[in-house]
């Protein structure tokens, strides 16, 4: 079951390592923000599991109609950040100050949380028939995963030849991924009829 959890992990979190790696990049240099970087990722995915248990037990908090609205959330983010990017375009001092503390927690929790609303259909099913000593185990192991999806992250974001990049253009990869995020999240789900 341990394998079967790391499988289902790695398939439906795979593209939160560029996320992570470009909130890493934007937080370089900065005290604290890996570790809010990490504890917005662990409150985003906390979040996910606990609406996914909740589910496979019967309750909704969501209509199901509802989730593809959640790609509002990284809309907003991306386009605060590219709102932010072209204020402070050829002005490095007010770059700097702005992004003083890097990313904020409950900012990485929420796009974690809008990225991971289609994990959520996929986990149901799979932990209503595991049962509760199924659905621990998977619980546990999603957890020790967002810490080595977290490592994996900061490790890509500090690569000489990633992190050049990321500081050159991450002030436009990240408003840039965020609102393809957003907008996959809300066309996919036919929000707006779309």
């Amino acid at each position: 079951m341990v394998g079967q959890a790391i499988g289902l992990f790695a398939v439906t979190n795979i593209d939160d390592i560029l996320i992570l790696s470009l909130f890493f990049a934007q937080g370089a240099g900065r005290p604290g923000s890996a570790r809010r970087i990490a504890i917005g990722q662990y409150l985003g995915f906390a979040a996910i599991l606990a609406v996914a248990v909740a589910a496979a037990f019967g309750a909704t908090f969501l209509p199901e109609s509802a989730i593809p609205y959640l790609g509002l959330l990284p809309l907003a983010l991306g386009l605060k950040a590219a709102w932010q990017a072209w204020k402070q375009r050829g002005d490095e001092d007010d770059e700097q100050e702005a992004a003083e503390h890097g990313p904020a927690s409950l900012e990485v929790a929420a796009v974690t949380f809008a990225n991971g609303g289609d994990n959520i259909g996929v986990y149901v099913p799979v932990f209503a028939t595991a049962g509760v000593g199924g659905m621990s185990v998977y619980a546990v192991v999603f957890l020790i995963l967002v810490g080595v999806w977290c490592f994996a992250g900061r490790y890509f974001a500090t690569r000489p030849v990633v992190a050049k990049a990321l500081s050159r253009w991450g002030h436009i990869l990240l408003p840039l991924v965020l609102i393809t995020i957003s907008l996959l999240i809300l066309v996919e789900g036919g929000a707006f009829g779309l």
